[in-house]
């Protein structure tokens, strides 16, 4: 399955199907301090008249400086440092891990301009979802960025899109850090 994003900033994005029908899409207002990103997912609309998508709240991430940021999804609350904790000692943490609904181990690891999902106990790390870029045409064809989900993560494709946007929004702000300090 492949999610198409309409920007690379994962905090205020949408995200549709191959299709352009869009099926979740994030929020994060800018104020000083404590900031908040809101998942929404489409929820199918009752009246054939009225065109136009209707969305629930399904998830939040408040991002916090200074401890733990906070995680939501489906009126349940985590902390970070507890649902998907860092692994990794050298330089900047490259791998959180966290459980899925299945009770499997997960595990994203953040290359410096993408992220893949695996999971946390297969020794083949097969990759069952990865990030792509925005590209830009030059060489190759033009294409937004996206997230490509292989279908066997159906069952918990709305956690993976949370813990997508936290790891990604990690991996920017690592990108951003390096970039800025050389």
């Amino acid at each position: 399955m492949r999610l198409v994003l309409s920007n690379e900033s994962v905090q205020n994005m949408v995200m549709t199907n191959e299709t352009g029908q869009v099926l979740y899409k994030t929020s994060t207002p800018f104020r000083f301090g404590i900031r908040t990103t809101t998942l929404y997912k489409v929820v199918p609309n009752e009246s054939p008249e009225d065109m136009l998508d209707n969305f629930e709240v399904i998830g939040e991430i408040v991002w916090h400086w200074i401890g733990p940021s906070t995680m939501r999804l489906h009126g349940e609350e985590m902390k970070t440092n507890q649902f998907i904790p860092r692994q990794g000692i050298w330089g900047w943490v490259t791998k959180r891990t966290f459980t899925g609904p299945d009770g499997r181990s997960y595990k994203w690891d953040m290359d410096f301009s993408i992220v893949r999902l695996s999971r946390n106990d297969d020794q083949t790390e097969q990759e069952l979802a990865r990030s792509h870029r925005r590209h830009y045409g030059l060489v190759g064809s033009k294409r937004d960025p996206y997230l490509e989900v292989h279908p066997d993560l159906g069952h918990m494709l709305d956690m993976v899109i949370l813990t997508f946007i936290y790891v990604d929004k990690l991996r920017m702000d690592n990108e951003n850090a390096a970039t800025h300090s050389a």
